[in-house]
């Protein structure tokens, strides 16, 4: 079970706009990560979002909330899929909730959403990844969208690697040199670093993957059902492919008599 710090590097994915911008910058650079669900076949990998939930609540939820997600979705299919008990311990032990009825806040139930969480201005975490997009154009086009997909995950990663280790000072305000941020300079100071969270699997927890992982859990509160939605998707592919090739041949016997064609 995870301990939630209640200090930490504020995990500001600043994806805020204008109190994050400084003058003058370098293009945006985002990485293609070869993510599991990406593709009409792709799927989420079950134990890296058990791993990015981890990392959320060991450094994200420092600053940020999921005020949509509801603790209980924790267990559903095509999700982390917690046991129901773990998911129940994971709730008390992490967060809590004020309860009008009692007057007080008391331990949170997988039937609450996760906290509301909005220190320091920093932004709800809930739809991140779809209200972000890495790939754009060319001339706004969306081409590139068309081949990659919207890239929200590969936006937040690279973000979250895209430091430089370069820093500047403005108006009081130290920003920090970022690869994958508009403009190129970003006033969140990196909120994540090589081994800074432990897996009981032993998974490698370097900047890139912990990056990685925390981006596929956060593309998963952003669209829990991604693989219904595929799946329904394709079911009504093959749907419209057979009705196709029966209306096909429906519509050559129909017209076969008037085109003198003998039917057999």
């Amino acid at each position: 079970m995870f301990k939630k710090l209640v200090t930490g590097a504020a995990f500001a994915l600043a994806l805020v706009p204008a109190a994050s911008f400084a003058a003058g910058g370098g293009d945006q650079h985002i990485e293609d990560f070869a993510f599991s669900f990406e593709g009409p076949f792709g799927s989420y990998d079950q134990n890296q979002l058990q791993r990015g939930l981890q990392i959320y609540t060991e450094v994200c939820s420092a600053c940020h909330g999921l005020k949509l997600i509801p603790i209980r979705t924790l267990s559903d299919e095509g999700g982390p899929q917690l046991p129901e008990d773990q998911v129940r311990a994971y709730a008390s032990d992490n967060f809590s909730i004020y309860d009008p009825e009692l007057d007080e806040d008391r331990p949170a139930k997988p039937t609450d959403n996760f906290p509301v969480n909005d220190a320091l201005g920093a932004p709800d975490l809930s739809l991140m990844a779809k209200a972000r997009a890495g790939f754009h154009g060319p001339a706004g086009l969306g081409i590139n969208q068309l081949v990659k997909g919207m890239g929200g995950a590969e936006y937040i990663a690279s973000l979250l690697t895209g430091y430089t280790g370069e820093t500047k000072e403005e108006a009081g305000t130290t920003f920090y040199e970022n690869t994958a941020f508009p403009g190129g300079w970003i006033s969140m100071a990196p909120p994540l670093a090589d081994e800074q969270v432990e897996f009981i699997d032993g998974h490698s927890n370097d900047l890139h993957h912990l990056s990685e992982d925390v981006s596929a859990f956060l593309m998963w509160t952003a669209e829990p059902k991604m693989m219904a939605r595929k799946q329904a998707g394709l079911v009504g592919v093959l749907f419209l492919t057979v009705l196709s090739v029966l209306l096909y041949l429906t519509n050559k016997r129909l017209w076969a008599p008037h085109k003198g064609k003998k039917i057999s």
